[in-house]
This record gives C-alpha cells, sequence and structure tokens, in this order.
C-alpha cells in the first residue's frame, strides 16, 4: 500500500488530487455544500429540471405503484410499462424507430462499441471526446483511431486508407463536454455514408437543450436517423433524472438487446425513474423558454466576461470554461471562488488535454442575471479585470 500512497501523494504535488464536496440540499443554482450556501456554476441541470415539482411528484407517485427496485435485469424480470413507455416516448421524441434504456451513458456506449464491434474492426474517434467514448473502444476488440478535433478531412483520409470489409463506426460526442463546442455532424454523416461507415453520436450535452422541441442537435441540425444512425443520450443533465438510452432503427435495438452485455447483466433502473422521466420529456417539449432563457444567459454571460477581459473558448451552448493552464492556479482560483459563495469547480488533466486546466463554467436555466452578475464580481475579486 505504500506505492498507492506515494502515488495520491504526488497526484497532490502536481494539482491533481480530487475531492468530493458534500451537498445537503436538492439540486439548484443556490445549494448547500459542505455546509455553506453557495451560487453554483458548475452543475449540468441545463434546464433547471433536477428538483422541479411536477417529476418529483411523478417519482413519487410510481414508488407507490412500483416501489423502488426494479428487481432484475430488463430481459429476467425488471422491465416495467414504465420503462415500455419510456423507450416509446423517447423513439418518438427523437424522431427514431425504437429506444432503449441503459442506467448510465458510460454504459450505452461501452454496450454499443462491444455490441456492433468485433476482432479487426475499426472505431475512429474525436481527440476530445469523453472519457466514456474512449473507453467504449478500449474495452472491445476494435481497433481504435483517433483524429483532430472536429477534424473532418483528417478523418476523411484516415476512413481512405481503412478495409471496407471491416464494420467501421464513427462515435463523436455531440457538444464536447470541456470545451462547449459543437462536432460537425452534417460533415460527419455525410463522410460516414461515403465510406460505408456508421455514424454514431452522444449528445449527452445536447439533448433537451438544443432543438426547437429539445431533442438534441440531430434536431438543430435537421438530421434523421438515415444520415446518423445511432443516437446515444442521457438523461441525468438537462433532462433531471438519470440515466440514458440509445435511439435508432430497429436491428440496431434489437442487436443490442441480444448482445450488448452491459444491457443483459445489469439490474434495470427503477420504474419510478422511467415515470419521472417521462414527466421530464414532457417538460422539455412544452417549455421552450426554459432553451430561450439558457441562450439569453449564455449571451449575456460572454458579453460580460469578454468585457473582464477573459479570453473565452468559442462555445455557443451552456459550457463555457475559462482556461486557465496551470493545474495549481486552476485549483487555487477554484478555491478562491468558493470562499466567496460562488461553486465553479476547477477541471484539470486527465479530464482534459494537460496544459489547459480550465474553470467549467455551466450555465442554466434557473439561472438570473442577478446570478451571473456575482459571478462576474467574484471573478474581479480574484484579479481579473480589463
Amino acid at each position: 500500500m505504500k506505492d498507492l500512497q506515494a502515488d495520491l501523494d504526488q497526484r497532490r504535488a502536481d494539482g491533481l488530487y480530487r475531492r468530493r464536496r458534500i451537498i445537503d440540499s436538492a439540486q439548484g443554482v443556490e445549494t448547500r455544500i459542505d455546509g455553506k450556501m453557495v451560487l453554483s456554476f458548475c452543475s449540468n441541470d441545463y434546464l433547471g429540471l433536477a428538483n422541479h415539482p411536477d417529476i418529483s411528484q411523478a417519482f413519487v407517485d410510481a414508488v407507490g405503484h412500483y416501489g423502488v427496485g426494479s428487481g432484475a435485469a430488463h430481459l429476467i424480470n425488471g422491465h416495467s410499462r414504465a420503462h415500455e413507455q419510456l423507450e416509446q416516448r423517447l423513439a418518438e421524441f427523437t424522431g427514431r424507430e425504437r429506444a432503449l434504456l441503459f442506467s448510465t451513458g458510460y454504459m450505452a456506449n461501452i454496450a454499443i462499441a462491444s455490441a456492433l464491434l468485433g476482432r479487426n474492426d475499426l472505431v475512429y474517434q474525436d481527440r476530445l471526446n469523453h472519457a466514456s467514448l474512449l473507453d467504449s473502444a478500449r474495452l472491445c476488440d476494435a481497433r481504435l483511431v483517433r483524429y483532430r478535433h472536429n477534424d473532418v478531412a483528417q478523418l476523411e483520409a484516415l476512413l481512405s486508407d481503412g478495409r471496407r470489409d471491416r464494420r467501421r463506426l464513427i462515435m463523436t460526442d455531440g457538444v464536447f463536454s470541456m470545451d462547449g463546442d459543437c462536432a460537425d455532424l452534417e460533415s460527419l454523416g455525410r463522410i460516414a455514408a461515403e465510406h460505408g461507415a456508421w455514424a454514431m453520436v452522444d449528445d449527452a450535452h445536447g439533448f433537451g437543450v438544443l432543438g426547437t422541441r429539445g431533442a438534441g442537435l440531430l434536431e438543430q441540425l435537421e438530421l434523421a436517423q438515415q444520415q446518423v444512425p445511432i443516437l446515444m443520450a442521457t438523461l441525468g443533465k438537462a433532462v433531471g433524472t438519470a440515466g440514458a438510452f440509445v435511439a435508432g432503427s430497429e436491428a440496431l435495438i434489437e442487436t443490442l438487446i441480444q448482445q450488448a452485455r452491459p444491457y443483459i447483466y445489469t439490474t434495470a433502473s427503477p420504474p419510478a425513474l422511467a415515470a419521472a422521466t417521462l414527466k421530464a420529456i414532457d417538460i422539455v417539449e412544452t417549455e421552450s423558454w426554459r432553451r430561450e432563457k439558457l441562450f439569453e444567459s449564455v449571451a449575456y454571460f460572454r458579453a460580460q466576461a469578454q468585457a473582464l477581459g477573459l479570453d473565452l473558448m468559442a462555445s455557443e451552448t451552456a459550457i463555457q470554461p475559462i482556461v486557465i493552464g496551470d493545474n495549481q492556479e486552476a485549483l487555487s482560483l477554484s478555491n478562491a471562488l468558493y470562499e466567496r459563495g460562488i461553486h465553479v469547480t476547477a477541471i484539470r488533466p486527465p479530464t482534459v488535454p494537460v496544459g489547459s486546466a480550465r474553470l467549467r463554467v455551466t450555465l442554466s436555466a434557473a439561472h438570473e442575471r442577478a446570478h451571473i452578475d456575482r459571478l462576474i464580481e467574484a471573478l474581479k475579486s480574484v484579479g481579473w479585470s480589463a
């Protein structure tokens, strides 16, 4: 165990040590963390639904009907009517033939790669993809090929050199979780079709936020199942509940049911969670004012931050990173903001590339301009000024 302690000590010295803060309140703009009331700018609850009373009541009502646990895996005895209804609703909402629920997005991504690819197949991934996508490639027998961030020209060149006699899958984030920019899915889908490959998008940070109805980046870009056959999205961010789903063709979903080990060998999530998510999807679709307000806040924050002299990344989404560079400096700034009642997490390697440690500011429909003004004033107080 001495070696383990030495490794931990080195992580502290490198500014890479992570610790959990304890929340004693519901998710929201103002939360009690480690006994202190703070204004939060680091939650992925983009639409402010995680503590919505109607969603909470749907959960409570379903617990009264179904109880708490599902009891078994979906294929044994755990697939409730609530699960079935949610899958049908998600398929309809995303314009796909079918949808399949998973307990987490991490599991869904591993399921996709492991069920669709085998030895000598190829999987192509953006260098800034989420860890779950990268791990999905490493855990299956396919060969991982990585291309420069959003460099569709390099991707096309790599596909041109690839073997057409093997299955080839392109996997990308829709909204990149640490930079906030979006994948060029229109070009990616076209390139995939031209080279006989499958295109897959992880729309964890776009689903609920982007598109006229909140169906995500594919809806915003008007791309259908034919252009991007595989869609994965999570339910624990903008939707405000938990879990994930994969949506696509009948053949895709049946293949996952029959062959995806993370689906076959996992106990189904609580039926009450599915019931709560059904209510949340209704709110996402009908209350478009939440998206409108969110993007008004994004524009306001960017204007105020740029006036302060901050060099923001090219993101028009709710994710607004402030790149610091040095690990210790990012951590110190995060702690200084926390002392001033502002919670913004420092993101450090390996989550982001070495030398690009940052404060990852995330905005929510629940934020008011006064909240953003408090953040800007706190940033001034820790040393930023025009």
